[in-house]
């Protein structure tokens, strides 16, 4: 069945009304652009109430201005103002019953608002097959749901606010779901989300940048950009599958419902004398107490960086007298056994090479606090050159020998980047020991990737910065050589697997 509302009334040439295809709008989805004032809240309900009838309706209203539309039509008016769990399951409850909706944001701040967006239509994208009904999801002020830059609210909220609106215009057209976001500014919504529209509705906007991204969507070219300065309110150029094969000026027509807000005319001051108008701003009203909310709570100001430094300098010199016995002592001997065994435990996971320096750094202190090992282990500098020290199955005996060359060996690995010492080292040790030459699966392993080719770029990187010599035998195999101390490993196949244990057996 195919059904067309109108819109309004075309102003170019002689007046004649402008459909739009519901169904093509369903499949194609639609942006619509322009600054404060332009009419977008305006066309945004003249869409809704001339399709009301005949399609399904879920309203993201940030302002609560499409709250009057549950008179007239029967929208059910969802606060917003719920935790994220009830509005995911609310939003599914909505497809099943195919009720038409506004969630009503009103009140909330940005961050509130774009996790109440992401639950809310997180659910609508989440529902059965069964409840794929054709749906018209109106977003107002998207620019405020999918932001093109990460602004004062958390990485982790906004992610999943920009992810929900990405799964709706991206994705929800095999769910039913049709988009129709309405932005200030084109160059503020994240350009994944506006480019799935198909269908667009250009108002007055003056930004150049804006004015370029309108004109490039609707096949304009840049020296007709400057028209959209020239739009009147509730005028606009469309362009869509759903509308007009050409850029076409329309005059949205009138709507039947109003806003809560309205715009602001000017009204003569109040004419009274100045001591009364003194009286009225200093005195408080009986029931002023009920009337108005309760000023916001201020935050506190922020503590320079430098005093935090400091704070956490003198916490650490001056410890807290603990009440009780004291806890014994360790002697520097057991205190590195302690150290030393907690490096092993940590080694003896196979997983352990494909975890980040901090978070082994953090499994290391917890070990050693099981261990009763008092004041700081070690730091994090000095616990990656431990760890890649382990990793080789260099011992703390075999440093602390006079003769020992593993001294000279820690010095040439300090010449090389942090990531890369702990591969020299493991390179290092089978030489030493005259041991076949590790793999490409075991050099990606030391070096706490999977990937092969990385490996042998490492190795190239490593020879080229004169650390290590490769040669290949007559039989393929790798053999490497570390200059200035005549070490060489047995030849080793390249393509010869890694044995996780070996890293385990090679710790103690």
């Amino acid at each position: 069945m195919k059904v067309s509302i109108e819109l309004g009334l075309s102003s170019q040439g002689a007046p004649a009304p402008v459909p739009m295809d519901l169904e093509e709008l369903l499949a194609t989805r639609l942006l619509v652009q322009g600054n404060s004032g332009s009419g977008k809240s305006h066309l945004l309900r003249r869409l809704l109430e001339q399709s009301a009838p005949w399609v399904q309706q879920a309203v993201i209203d940030p302002e609560g201005d499409f709250v009057s539309l549950a008179e007239k039509y029967g929208h059910v008016v969802v606060d917003a103002s719920r935790n994220e769990s009830d509005l995911h399951r609310i939003a599914s409850r909505v497809r099943q019953h195919r009720v038409s909706v506004v969630l009503d944001m009103e009140g909330l701040d940005s961050e509130q608002q774009m996790r109440a967006a992401a639950a809310f239509l997180g659910g609508l994208f989440d529902a059965e097959r069964d409840h794929w009904y054709p749906m018209l999801v109106v977003v107002d002020e998207a620019q405020l749901f999918a932001p093109a830059a990460g602004g004062e609210v958390s990485d982790e909220t906004r992610k999943a606010s920009l992810g929900a609106m990405t799964n709706l215009m991206c994705r929800g057209r095999k769910r039913g779901l049709a988009g129709v976001i309405a932005t200030q500014r084109l160059a503020k919504l994240a350009k994944n989300v506006a480019a799935e529209a198909s269908n667009f509705l250009m108002g007055r906007t003056f930004l150049d940048i804006d004015m370029a991204r309108a004109a490039d969507l609707l096949g304009m070219e840049r020296r007709q950009a400057e028209m959209f300065r020239d739009l009147m309110a509730g005028h606009f150029v469309a362009l869509g599958p759903a509308l007009s094969r050409r850029p076409l000026p329309v005059k949205i027509g009138s709507v039947e419902t109003g806003a809560r807000s309205v715009t602001p005319k000017l009204l003569p001051l109040p004419d009274a004398p100045a001591e009364n108008m003194q009286e009225l701003i200093f005195t408080a009203a009986p029931d002023e107490d009920e009337r108005l909310p309760p000023p916001p709570r201020r935050a506190p100001a922020p503590v320079p960086t430098e005093n935090i430094l400091s704070q956490l300098a003198r916490a650490t010199r001056e410890a807290p007298v603990q009440a009780g016995p004291a806890a014994p002592t360790m002697s520097p001997e057991e205190r590195q056994a302690a150290i030393d065994q907690a490096l092993k435990e940590i080694l003896s996971d196979p997983e352990a090479g494909f975890r980040t320096a901090a978070v082994l750094y953090q499994d290391f202190l917890v070990r050693c606090r099981i261990r009763k090992v008092a004041g700081e282990a070690l730091s994090l500098r000095a616990f990656r050159r431990r760890l890649a020290i382990a990793h080789a199955g260099i011992d703390s005996g075999e440093l602390e020998k006079e003769d020992s060359p593993w001294g000279e060996v820690i010095s040439m690995a300090g010449q090389l980047p942090e990531d890369m010492q702990s591969v020299f080292l493991v390179l290092a040790r089978a030489a030493h020991d005259g041991k076949p030459c590790p793999s490409d699966a075991g050099v990606a392993h030391a070096y706490g990737t999977r990937s092969l080719g990385r490996a042998r770029r490492l190795l190239a990187y490593m020879e080229e910065q004169g650390a290590i010599v490769c040669r290949t035998d007559g039989r393929g195999q790798r053999i490497i050589a570390i200059p200035g101390l005549a070490w060489e490993t047995a030849p080793g196949d390249p393509n010869a697997p890694h044995e996780t244990v070996s890293r385990s057996e090679a710790a103690e």
